[in-house]
């Protein structure tokens, strides 16, 4: 069977018309939406999100810091303040900022960060500082960081494993 005047011919005999129905249209715009929806929320990450990634960062820096202490066979201290945190090691008797690239001083991203470490220190510091010293084993700690309303725990268990609740 050939076409006739440009149609095909179907079943029922009625020349066949291109183009969407509404309804495939209609399937088309709820995709992009959705699409669009999940695009919007990944680019604009929630508080909670942004300190979440920056306890990520911290534990995998204090675990180096740790690593380092015991490589280097000198202490190592976290200090952190509302607004920054550096590394510092120990030379003689007083303390250095490191001028390594990795354990350099930072910026908080969303400062001013509430600080707390459990168990608390002997001598409640300003700065927070965690020492970390030679020796492998060391005490087990949490360290909150707070931003608003968002809060994120940062866990060590003592022997140099770091995790982000």
């Amino acid at each position: 069977m050939g076409a006739i005047n440009g149609c095909r011919p179907r079943r029922c005999g009625a020349c066949w018309q291109g183009g969407f129905t509404l309804l495939e249209l209609l399937v088309v715009l709820v995709i992009a939406g959705i699409i669009l929806g999940m695009v919007s929320v990944n680019a604009m990450p929630s508080a909670r999100q942004n300190l979440q990634n920056e306890a990520q960062r911290i534990a995998l820096l204090l675990q180096l810091a740790r690593d380092e202490a015991i490589v280097r066979n000198r202490m190592i201290a976290f200090e952190a303040e509302s607004d920054h945190y550096r590394f510092l090691l120990r030379d003689e008797n007083k303390w250095q900022t490191m001028t390594d690239e990795l354990l350099r001083e930072r910026p908080f991203k969303l400062a001013p960060v509430g600080l707390a470490i459990d168990p608390p220190a002997a001598d409640s510091q300003t700065p927070l500082r965690i020492t970390f010293g030679r020796e492998p084993v060391d005490k087990p700690f949490v360290l909150t960081l707070s931003a608003g309303e968002a809060s994120v725990a940062i866990r060590a268990d003592g022997i140099g494993h770091f995790v982000v609740d």
